[in-house]
């Protein structure tokens, strides 16, 4: 068996790819910097301190909405870290004389032009995209377009080497690209340390807790966490109205749920988004008439594209006991104000990728929290 090198440990040593840098996008300077303070820390305790990795850059906008993308310092021969929230909407840009928000698009047009920006000087270019741009377009039916397919490998084009993303909609989007490196992450570990800090008392046991998948789309996720927690699985079947599409979508006409009796057990359930909410409600509510008692939900992706209403009501009616949603997108302050709502933090867990990818070390350790998780059960 090869030897697993800690990441940390070897952080300053003379055997990294190259000296590390990270390009971060407006859209996600705030988990930049969080990263950025892992990895400041870290090379500081090897006795070469850093202020920073991150390079200055913008993306400036002209007054008729083009834009380009500026470094503003050499990286040449560095490793490159470009970090990108396709996700956030909150920012916006002027065109005309008015403000607009950034799409998707948008933040996947800004990525573009800062690795055109470092015009081919840089080392190796590396992508830390948690939520895949096109990500929920993965698959044609009909004539569709495949919009995260054709990115990937525009950005394989471009001389991208490696792409981490988190809980991707469809892994089995990685085919498009079969050279280039791509690690689909699942913060197993951070979730359940968040949930375990939040709710101290919380009783894992398979008597009093149970695991339940949104629908079939979700088993794998949800089947891990009731194996390394030991407790039952349920699941619900989505029965859609497929003579109907609606907002880009076939309505559900009903959630069928399948699984042993969750009478009296504390429920948890985790799906990749949470995009309206309207999915994650009904379950509660028919969770809640089988005598469920706290029902938890974790998505990693908590966007609430139809606000934060129903939930506050569902949270004072009792229904939900609490949301959980990561850090690797943006939330709004609306959102993290609520009670009901406990952040999961991501950043270390990206700065651990970051750190070991940058010395071309093993990242089977990382990717499989098992041990950690054990050992967060054990300590409890």
């Amino acid at each position: 068996m090869p030897e697993h090198k800690d990441p940390i440990k070897t952080f300053n040593s003379p055997d990294r790819v190259a000296p590390l840098a990270m390009v971060v996008t407006e859209g996600a300077r705030e988990l930049g910097e969080k990263i950025d303070s892992h990895l400041t820390r870290w090379a500081a305790a090897g006795g070469f301190p850093k202020d920073t990795f991150i390079v200055e850059s913008e993306c400036p906008r002209f007054s008729s909405g083009d834009g380009k993308g500026i470094i503003k310092s050499t990286i040449r021969g560095d490793d490159i870290f470009l970090l990108v929230d396709v996700g956030n909407y909150s920012c916006t840009y002027n065109m005309f004389g008015k403000p607009n928000a950034m799409s998707p698009d948008d933040h996947y047009q800004d990525l573009k032009r800062l690795i055109q920006a470092c015009s081919g000087k840089a080392h190796r270019l590396n992508v830390i995209m948690p939520i895949l741009y096109g990500g929920r377009q993965h698959r044609r039916n009909y004539r569709e377009s495949l919009d995260c397919a054709a990115a990937l490998q525009e950005l394989q084009a471009m001389g991208v080497s490696n792409i981490i993303t988190f809980d991707a909609h469809d892994p089995r989007v990685c085919n498009a690209i079969p050279l280039m490196g791509m690690d689909n992450v699942m913060p197993y570990y951070q979730v359940l340390k968040a949930l375990f800090h939040a709710v101290p008392g919380i009783n894992t046991d398979r008597d009093h807790f149970m695991v339940v998948s949104p629908d079939e789309g979700a088993m794998n996720r949800n089947m891990y966490y009731a194996s390394v927690l030991g407790v039952d699985l349920g699941m619900f079947y989505k029965r859609r109205d497929y003579s109907r599409v609606v907002n880009g979508r076939n309505p559900i006409v009903a959630h069928e749920y399948l699984g042993s009796s969750v009478a009296g057990k504390d429920v948890f359930i985790a799906d990749d988004i949470i995009s309206s909410g309207e999915s994650v409600l009904d379950i509660a509510y028919a969770l809640k008439k089988q005598d469920a008692r706290n029902i938890y939900a974790y998505a990693t992706y908590s966007i609430f594209t139809n606000g934060l209403a129903n939930f506050d009501k569902a949270y004072q009616e009792g229904i939900i006991a609490g949301v959980l949603g990561s850090n690797l997108t943006y939330r709004s302050p609306e959102l993290r104000s609520r009670e009901w709502f406990i952040e999961v933090d991501v950043s270390k867990y990206i700065a651990y990728f970051i750190a070991s990818i940058n010395h071309d070390i093993s990242v089977s350790q990382i990717i499989d929290p098992h041990e950690k998780i054990k050992a967060l059960l054990a300590n409890r």
